[in-house]
């Protein structure tokens, strides 16, 4: 079984007194598909470097580094019938410099739209379990 390394952030930031999160509508999925920001590793690139870099990508918005929150472990079957087994880390950011939604141009073949959601609903509203873990231990995090 092959293997795949990826990364992503958890990217914060109040608004109007509100803990929100980033995330993505993925190209060529159904209205209502909620993501966070993720992506593989480069040659030489640390996954927290990974992280931040797939989140400015796919979101316009620069993220500071707070701590890793855990990975999401699966396995997917990719186009040809080889199964792959995936580890995606997880990092909380705080949200900088840069505006939702403003992303690369080379991005939206990846990313349909990107929106900030209120961090307490990710939880429910992101479309993958692991994602929805990942958000609820940075909303558990912030809160404590």
């Amino acid at each position: 079984m092959e293997r795949e390394f990826s990364a992503g952030g958890v990217l914060v930031r109040t608004i109007r007194g509100q803990l929100m999160v980033a995330a993505i509508q993925p190209q060529g999925k159904p209205q209502g598909t909620w993501a966070l920001p993720k992506g593989n590793l480069d040659p030489g690139e640390s996954p927290a470097e990974t992280a931040v870099r797939e989140v400015r990508e796919e979101t316009g918005v620069e993220g500071r580094l707070v701590e890793k929150l855990g990975d999401v472990r699966y396995t997917y079957t990719r186009r040809g019938g080889v199964r792959v087994f995936k580890i995606v880390s997880f990092y909380l950011l705080r949200a900088g410099k840069g505006r939702l939604g403003e992303i690369e141009e080379a991005m939206r073949v990846e990313v349909a739209e990107a929106r900030w959601l209120p961090l307490d609903e990710a939880p429910r509203l992101l479309s993958y379990g692991g994602e929805r873990e990942m958000a609820a231990k940075a909303r558990d995090r912030l809160a404590a």
